[in-house]
């Protein structure tokens, strides 16, 4: 109800409605108040004349001001005025009026604690009044920083596992500071319309994205830029690289006075001056040197259009490939393609150039490899970027800031094993391989890898010739060379896991008999015919025509027959084959689909992989990741991110020492007999694939596990190519230098240690046929060679050529994945399989350059394209 509106009588002494009410409302205290005056009067009677309603006072004012206090200010009976300490016009003991009424006396209950419209409104002017006062002081307190004491950056120190230092890569060095004058104009251009269009009228700061940046880094967001030149010309020059909220208002401040008080012309010299452009190269100079083997003032305007793009993260846009599965070269080529053409465009979009010039750039300039220049000879190279393929993996640092230096990184790479490694590899290459004599002698490459089975540390590894010598691939860390043979060893762990559906899937022993006669019909579970593509039935190709008959799994990876282990895989589940492999450390993108050819080796893992994966049978069914670096600091302060790796149960030890037990045999008896030379207890399995295109000998002592590959590429199409007629032979397999290279090496880096044993293995599974029957006993002559085994070669199954271990040359081709009736140009089809036995192969060479991309390596990745066996 309105206040201005009149109100009937009260009873005598209510003092009004409101007094009434407060009174009411008051729970007895347990003393009597001393009575107003009003109240011994009378005056709150009606009588005298009616004022206006007042303002109702507080609940606990009305108390005190008695019923004269009330809402109104009752005259009393015979002119006496009300006396009380209420707030009628009639009280004489008013409160005193406050500086900043809040709570507000004016209002009740919650209310009063709601601002009015002029305390929010002075409030908010208060505060800007602050801010732009402290603001004011700020700026006048900050002095520009010098920039020839920040703009630098340090080296990385890598060092060996004995504390000596290997390599120190980045620093200061790598910068010449140009004039103004001496900066492309092109170069000018690209960046100011790639990043900042206004630079030339603005203040300096961009208010939004400088908000937006410090709101993302006050949530724990990702950081962002948002920056214009100029501030990033105080964050390159003048700053710390810490993204911090500290120092992006640093950075705000001294940008806006480096905005007020430094010429347009002398910031963006010291932007392209101080700026990272990737390859450890700061300032324009060293980039344009770094890409294209010029001096800046030669650089086209195509040119300076890429190098812009690279100032948005060299490591995703420099096309010779990064740090990281996202950094390839293929990755890295369409990036930096994309932005190469929208900075043109942009350009032209805004007036820096015109359209017809524009036009002019329509293919992507020619940009120099990476590693050309790199001053990491030799196998350093490969170390320190196996190195920091870790670091970025295992902390929060990103390539680039790996980049700008001051990191002290400690490795496990052991001097001595990684030079004995390289030593026997270049010692073969020079014995066997002479390139400008023979044709299949160019583009010979070698790669291989040593890990310590019980630690998972990686100690060596052999990635080429050397970032000297152009070869830019690291063969240890590699993927798309298919293992063949080597991958049998993880079906017979399977089968002695799992068992198959006609053992009742109870285990089976390696003395368990499978059919090993050459082009034998594959059978699915349920006894029918595997089909190809064609839909004729999948018939498996040894090496060796040789009639085998019913032979042991340990007599058949003795001598690599391939039959055996594509039905036993059928038998045992392909599925389960590979939970096996992964257990062990294969990577799940590296591994081929599941088809007849998986148990062959069609899949792709590098040369680290399979080293640390076999070391899981070397240290009886117990894995640990490979890894590389053991600590890392940062000016002296411990980076977190790099505590060992912890073991991991793989399989059974018994299962596992029975597989050793069976590589003993290999070593021994069968196709990698050379390795017999190490005069120590030695297991290993060899692995030639299609056509020669490949080969392979991985193998391991208690102490030490390693592996060797071999193989061709086209350097410009990166596919693989056959190795028939290498080194002057028909053929290379995995038993002639892969061996050799091994046994060279392991002599090497063991001697002094002790020789020891490998565990005895217990008793294991069934012996059972591949029909689940019980074996014959010891007495018993062979089975007949079965009768599927064909009486004639059909046409499409003739061999072409020195038949190899594996039946697939391009199986992804014509093979859906997880498609185990399609055929893979196996037995039937075309291209032989075959072993690695059943010969005695010629040693083979090294070398070359160039080698197939893929992801499959030590960090994982996309897989190789190619599917061979």
């Amino acid at each position: 109800m309105s206040e201005h509106r009149r109100k009937p009588p009260q009873p005598e002494g209510g003092g009004g409605r409101a007094a009434a009410r407060r009174a009411a409302q008051q729970q007895p205290s347990g003393r009597r108040a001393t009575p107003s005056r009003s109240d011994t009067t009378g005056g709150g009677a009606s009588g005298g004349r009616r004022r206006s309603a007042e303002p109702a006072a507080p609940a606990s004012g009305g108390g005190r001001g008695g019923h004269g206090g009330g809402r109104r200010a009752g005259g009393g009976a015979g002119g006496h005025e009300s006396t009380g300490r209420g707030r009628g016009r009639g009280g004489s003991d008013r409160p005193k009026k406050r500086f900043i009424d809040y709570p507000r006396s004016d209002r009740d209950g919650a209310r009063r604690f709601v601002p009015s419209w002029k305390q929010v409104l002075g409030s908010c002017l208060t505060f800007f009044a602050l801010i732009l006062g402290g603001a004011g002081i700020a700026l006048a307190m900050v002095d520009v920083p010098d920039v020839d004491a920040t703009a630098k950056a340090e080296n990385n120190v890598y060092y060996w596992s004995d504390g000596t230092q290997m390599a120190a890569t980045g620093g200061e060095t790598n910068r010449q500071i140009l004039p103004y004058d001496k900066i492309p104009k092109s170069m000018r251009d690209a960046v100011i319309a790639a990043e900042n269009a206004t630079f030339e009228d603005d203040a300096g700061v961009d208010p939004k994205g400088i908000a937006r940046a410090v709101f993302n880094m006050a949530k724990g967001g990702d950081t962002q830029s948002g920056s214009t030149i100029t501030q990033q010309y105080v964050k390159n020059a003048m700053l710390s690289q810490e993204q911090t909220l500290n120092r992006k208002v640093k950075e705000l401040f001294i940008s806006i006075r480096v905005g007020a008080t430094v010429k347009k012309p002398e910031i963006i010299a010291g932007y392209l001056n101080t700026a990272y452009y990737g390859r450890g190269a700061y300032g324009i100079q060293a980039a344009a040197q770094a890409y294209f083997a010029v001096d800046a003032e030669k650089l086209t305007r195509d040119q300076t259009a890429f190098l812009s793009a690279t100032l948005n993260g060299p490591n995703l846009y420099d096309p010779s490939g990064g740090i990281g599965d996202n950094a390839t070269p293929e990755l890295n080529s369409k990036r930096a393609y994309n932005r190469w053409k929208w900075t043109l465009d942009r350009e032209a979009t805004i007036g820096r150039i015109d359209q017809a010039e524009r036009a002019k750039y329509k293919k992507f300039p020619k940009v120099e490899d990476s590693k050309a220049n790199s001053g990491l000879s030799g196998q350093t190279g490969y170390l320190v970027e196996t190195a920091q393929k870790y670091v970025t993996k295992q902390a929060d640092i990103s390539p680039d800031k790996l980049a700008q230096g001051g990191y002290q990184i400690h490795t496990t790479f052991d001097e001595k094993k990684t030079r004995a490694l390289g030593k026997a590899a270049k010692q073969a290459h020079k014995q066997y391989i002479d390139a400008k004599k023979r044709d299949k002698d160019q583009h010979v490459q070698f790669g291989g890898a040593s890990v310590v089975p019980d630690t998972g540390k990686i100690v060596a590894i052999y990635g080429g010739e050397g970032y000297d010598q152009k070869h830019f691939n690291n063969n240890a860390d590699t993927s798309g060379i298919p293992v063949g043979s080597t991958w049998k060893p993880y079906v017979l762990a399977a089968a002695m896991e799992y068992g198959t559906r006609k053992s009742g899937r109870e285990p089976i022993s390696p003395q368990s008999r499978y059919n090993g006669n050459d082009l034998i019909k594959i059978k699915d579970d349920n006894g029918a015919d595997i089909r190809d593509a064609d839909g004729n039935p999948f018939r498996q190709k040894n090496e060796s025509t040789k009639a085998n008959g019913f032979i042991t799994l340990q007599k058949a990876m003795q001598d690599s027959v391939n039959s055996p282990f594509v039905q036993l895989g059928i038998d045992v589940g392909l599925r389960n084959v590979r939970d096996v492999a992964k257990r062990t450390g294969i990577l799940q993108e590296s591994m081929d689909t599941l088809n007849a050819s998986y148990s062959l080796g069609t899949s792709t893992p590098s040369a680290i992989r399979m080293a640390d994966s076999y070391g899981t049978f070397a240290n009886s069914g117990t894995h640990l990741e490979p890894y590389s670096v053991e600590s890392v600091k940062r000016r002296g302060v411990e980076v977190e991110g790099f505590s060992h790796p912890k073991p991991q149960s793989a399989m059974d030890a018994n299962i596992a020492d029975n597989v050793t037990k069976v590589l003993e045999n290999v070593v021994q008896n069968g196709t990698a007999q050379g390795a017999k030379k190490l005069g120590r207890p030695a297991a290993g399995k060899t692995g030639t694939t299609d056509k020669n295109k490949s080969a392979w000998f991985v193998g391991y002592t208690p102490q030490l596990s390693t592996s060797v590959t071999m193989f061709r590429t086209d350097p410009e199409s990166r596919k693989l190519l056959s190795m028939n007629g290498t080194g002057g032979f028909d053929s290379i397999h995995g038993g002639a230098i892969p061996t050799e290279i091994w046994t060279d090496y392991m002599m090497s880096a063991l001697r002094g240690q002790k020789t020891e044993p490998f565990p005895e293995p217990g008793p294991i599974g069934s012996k059972v046929d591949q029909e689940g029957v019980p074996v014959p006993t010891p007495t018993t002559p062979p089975a007949e060679t079965p009768s599927e085994t064909p009486s004639e070669t059909p046409p499409s199954e003739t061999p072409s050529g020195t038949p190899s271990e594996t039946p697939s040359e391009t199986p992804s081709e014509s093979c859906a994945p997880a498609d185990v009736e399609c055929n893979q140009d196996g037995g039937a089809s075309g291209d032989p399989g075959g072993g690695d036995g059943g010969s005695s192969p010629p040693p083979g060479g090294d070398g070359g350059a160039g080698n197939p991309d893929g992801g499959g390596g030590i960090f994982g990745g996309p897989a190789g394209s190619r599917k061979e066996n």
